[in-house]
């Protein structure tokens, strides 16, 4: 990274694409114009090298080994869970739990404290949610007996809150799974007053931070959440590494969901007796090489900053909502007042595998498709959208380059 300046002076971010090996390549003969990264960003070769550098010279498991290595790689695996704690302000440590991504996150609660939930209990997600808040909550539903409530959304793709505080009026809701951001709309929901309506009623919240973490700084103490979840390939990290991080108290609460090694304390023939936390729900060999390359990612991120990161973005997303509107036939999905850097849109007579291909022969990448929110396309009345997303090594030339192509693919579709 340049240190020549400091990073919260600069609005334009673009100097430190250097950091991003990848973003040097050409594809199909143009430069790359990466515009994906909701779908998973690219790593930065401190990331990169952080990884190698752990298997190149200390790998080795954690917790179980009294030699040198072990011991090595032990501290280096439990120290990122100490980034994670001070990234999200959480109050202790061992609140962080990792997990293979926001998926296994979620699941783990659905198994976990959805076995605490008592039929006739409910859950209440919204209309924009992923489906990895959707799913786990239908099998929920269908295991115990729990009721899953949705709350609707506005036209401009914000959270309807008179009907999220209608669905908990009756008192019978155990927990509000909301998204903090749409990974289709890019809309900011306002979690903190969410997290006020949910306590009012005996209900608790889940995040799902998936998209929110990597546009903006996270303080799960000020917001009010139970459980945040995130995952580390959207935050310029590695795949296979995820996050829960519940208040301990409700994580002291929580059954083990699985079994095996590094969860327990003791086993015998007849009985067995689980491990403090974090450990009582990381069941197995975790993913130490992954969570190191987390530890990189956030470690990166902060240098960067969040100030000029949310800065950097918003500028982008401005820029890019205003050249996309003036495309003659191009509608754009959304229009909250508080929303990150994603942008959903369709055009007249162009579906949006073939923007998609359209776009990939001019070396753009976007992603094409219902985005895994099959509910929330139903509710915007489309099958599908193309999606464009911005990470902070995004330019405002790239918006460009993307605007320019988008207008004579219009053309082309007459």
């Amino acid at each position: 990274m340049n240190d020549m300046m400091p990073v919260a002076s600069r609005d334009d971010l673009s100097y430190l694409r250097a950091d991003f090996p990848i973003l040097s390549q050409t594809v199909r003969g143009k430069p790359l114009v990466f515009l994906d990264s909701a779908a998973s960003a690219q790593k930065p070769e401190a990331v990169i090298e952080a990884m190698a550098q752990t298997m190149r010279t200390q790998y080795a498991n954690v917790h179980r080994g009294l030699h040198w290595m072990s011991e090595r790689t032990t501290d280096a695996y439990e120290g990122v869970r100490a980034k994670v704690a001070r990234l999200l302000n959480a109050n202790a440590t061992n609140e962080i739990i990792f997990t293979s991504n926001s998926t296994a996150a979620i699941n783990l609660l659905a198994h976990a404290f959805g076995d605490t939930m008592q039929p006739g209990h409910a859950v209440v997600i919204s209309e924009m949610e992923h489906h990895a808040n959707i799913v786990p909550w239908q099998m929920l539903r269908d295991r115990r007996g729990i009721a899953l409530r949705v709350a609707r959304i506005t036209d401009d793709g914000e959270l309807d809150l008179d009907s999220l505080q209608s669905l908990l009026a009756d008192g019978k809701v155990g927990l509000v799974a909301v998204t903090h951001m749409s990974n289709v709309l890019g809309t900011i929901t306002p979690a903190a007053r969410i997290a006020e309506l949910a306590h009012a009623h005996g209900a608790r919240l889940l995040l799902d931070g998936s998209q929110a973490v990597v546009h903006g700084s996270v303080d799960v103490q000020a917001i009010g959440a139970d459980f945040y979840v995130f995952t580390g390939h959207k935050l310029y990290g590695p795949t296979g590494i995820g996050v829960l991080w519940g208040r301990e108290a409700l994580l002291e609460a929580l059954p083990p969901f699985l079994g095996g090694g590094e969860m327990i304390a003791s086993v015998s023939f007849e009985r067995s007796t689980w491990a403090e936390l974090p450990h009582r729900l990381e069941a197995g060999t975790p993913p130490i090489v992954e969570a190191i390359g987390l530890g990189a990612a956030i470690d990166y991120v902060e240098a960067v900053g969040y100030p000029a990161i949310t800065a950097h973005e918003a500028a982008l997303t401005a820029h890019a909502l205003t050249r996309l509107a003036s495309i003659e036939g191009l509608r754009i999905l959304g229009q909250a007042r508080q929303r990150g850097g994603v942008i959903s849109f369709t055009m007249a007579n162009a579906h949006a595998h073939d923007i998609a291909t359209l776009l990939d022969r001019n070396g753009i990448a976007v992603r094409a498709g219902n985005h895994c929110a099959e509910p929330l396309m139903r509710r915007l009345g489309v099958n599908s959208t193309a999606r464009a997303s911005f990470g902070l090594y995004t330019t405002m030339a790239e918006i460009d380059v993307l605007a320019d192509s988008l207008d004579r693919i219009r053309g082309f579709f007459g």
